[in-house]
């Protein structure tokens, strides 16, 4: 795989739809090659490939999520990325539906520095009539355990049927889903039969040639994104310069911060051109990249250490976007690292403010960062960018009004996050303060519904009524599963004795005895949104205006 190629990204459910569009017989693309004999800078594919077929070497250009994707699947073995090695584990329904459903299953992998979701409040009753209804899932021991559930790769390592339809109760030929299962556990094998297309370019071809038709066929159907087609650019022009990039990208996240490389490659544009946009990465020269990549490193370093030591901010799960990060590093870099304890109490505000009001959630937010490092290109302080977020948002401090329709999504839940911390909030079961960094499932922080899920929507609220950010809470996994869908006018009694009733004020939660019944719920969330603007607010250092 030539440098230029970004690495493997795809999460499993997206293998499961590739699995299912090639299972149903849809068209999958074509492969793109590059046939050469030219010293070109190479990095490892995330599955290995024993031996070379071909008399000369191919480079694979288009086509790599999709190749990977099955050859982890179909031979069995996982995919290393980053260091990092992953399996990828589907389960096949030998009992699906004739007519697929389109069908979006929640990635668990999309956010893995996130807090953990409320495990209770998952009606396990309406995920498993969605799983009935789907020919391919991710595979979890629950389902694995089912009969009509086959492991994908263990079918494809054996080409006979009889384990499968064993354990899935079929004793004879006159069972009447003996032929079912064996027609489809046929049909799930042919996969491995399935064509492409393979387009080799020719070996008189360039480099920088190449590199060129590599960014064209990716731009035109949108299937990478500006920061993978501006990696191709700079690493045509700097060889070699991806493994840099990779190992300061490993650096980071073992300070916390496991950004993707998309974000390091804005951080040096921006440092060496002062805008953001990768319009200009194939018009750099060498010598600007480089010297524009030590100072964005050295930024970033700051940046990093500043969240970390001076904002509370400990990793990119209470970012509500990492663009705050640029603005931070590209500050740092501008006065030189050399800030008067007001400009870091500023600086300081600026980032808790952005953070919350989602600064970078709103609009175009490559013009609205622009606007930021133009403000520092020109001398600007940290008061005048938090000028622009007054400018943008019409006012700094947070209202109950402001809380209305959020979810877990919000920026502000990460803010309540950071508010909640910073007033010593604990879990309380273990009195542990609560923290990202916790280890093992009992501690683990996870998410809570104060009034549970399921108790809500048996009582006629809506899923989206449930997960109002005014709902939510942070405790262990041992507390959280402790509650269950009790009421909280139940649960609360133990932990209101044993903790006090600091329990409930360090979460900014009514402790009014009439808010704690179901029947209330829309009265607590009222009187919470006035509790929690104000505790916000406190901890942004801002007033009513």
């Amino acid at each position: 795989m030539p440098e230029m190629q970004r690495q493997y990204v795809w999460r499993s459910p997206r293998v499961r739809d590739l699995m299912d569009s090639l299972y149903r017989g849809y068209p999958s693309g074509a492969i793109l090659l590059w046939e050469t004999d030219e010293a070109v800078p190479l990095q490892d594919m995330a599955i290995s490939q024993a031996e070379n077929s071909y008399a000369t070497t191919r480079l694979l250009l288009d086509g790599q999520q999709r190749l990977t994707s099955l050859s982890a699947i179909i031979r069995g073995e996982p995919v290393k990325v980053r260091g990092r090695v992953k399996p990828i584990e589907l389960l096949f329904n030998l009992e699906h539906p004739e007519r697929q459903e389109v069908i979006t299953e929640v990635d668990e992998d999309a956010d893995e520095e996130a807090t953990e979701t409320d495990e209770v409040d998952s009606t396990e009753d309406d995920l498993q009539r969605r799983f009935e209804r789907m020919t391919f899932v991710v595979a979890t021991n629950k389902l694995a355990a089912l009969a009509q559930w086959v492991k994908v790769s263990e079918v494809f390592k054996s080409d006979s049927d009889t384990s499968f339809l064993k354990s899935a109760g079929v004793t004879g030929f006159d069972d009447p889903r003996y032929e079912k299962y064996s027609k489809r556990l046929a049909q799930l094998r042919r996969i491995r039969k399935y064509v492409y297309r393979m387009d080799v370019l020719e070996r008189s071809l360039t480099y920088e040639e190449v590199t060129e038709i590599f960014v064209r066929v990716n731009s035109l159907g949108a299937k990478l994104r500006s920061s993978d087609l501006a990696l191709a650019q700079i690493t045509a022009r700097w060889r070699h310069s991806l493994e840099i990039f990779q190992k300061f990208q490993t650096e980071c996240a073992k300070l916390g911060f496991d950004l993707d490389l998309g974000i390091h490659l804005k951080t040096l544009i921006a440092f060496a051109t002062g805008q953001s946009r990768f319009l200009t990465a194939g018009r750099l020269s060498l010598d600007v990249l480089q010297t524009g990549w030590k100072e964005a490193t050295e930024g970033m370093r700051f940046a990093i250490n500043f969240l970390k030591s001076n904002v509370g901010i400990d990793g990119p799960a209470l970012l509500s976007s990492p663009f705050l990060m640029i603005v931070v590093a590209y500050f740092g870099h501008a006065k030189g690292y050399a800030l008067s304890p007001e400009e870091s109490d500023r600086l300081r505000q600026w980032a808790l403010l952005a953070n919350a009001k989602g600064r970078f959630s709103r609009g175009s937010s490559e013009t609205i960062l622009d606007q930021d490092l133009g403000i520092i290109s020109k001398g600007g302080s940290a008061d005048a960018l938090i000028d622009r977020v007054r400018l943008q948002f019409g006012r700094l401090n947070i209202t109950p009004e402001d809380l209305e329709g959020r979810d877990q999504r919000s920026s502000l839940f990460k803010t309540m996050f950071l508010t909640f911390r910073a007033l010593g909030a604990k879990d309380w079961t273990s009195n542990l303060q609560i923290s990202l960094d916790h280890s093992g499932s009992q501690h683990r922080l996870q998410f809570h519904h104060f009034f549970p899920k399921a108790l809500l929507t048996k009582n006629g609220f809506s899923s989206r009524d449930a997960d109002d950010v005014a709902n939510l809470t942070f405790i262990g996994g041992r507390t959280n599963r402790k509650i269950s869908d009790k009421a909280p006018s139940i649960y609360l009694a133990d932990f209101l004795t044993k903790q006090g009733p600091g329990l409930l004020a360090l979460q900014g939660i009514p402790s009014e005895p009439e808010l704690l019944e179901v029947g209330s719920y829309r009265a607590f969330l009222e009187a919470r949104r006035v509790l929690l603007a104000k505790a916000v607010n406190e901890f942004l250092g801002v007033t009513d205006e």
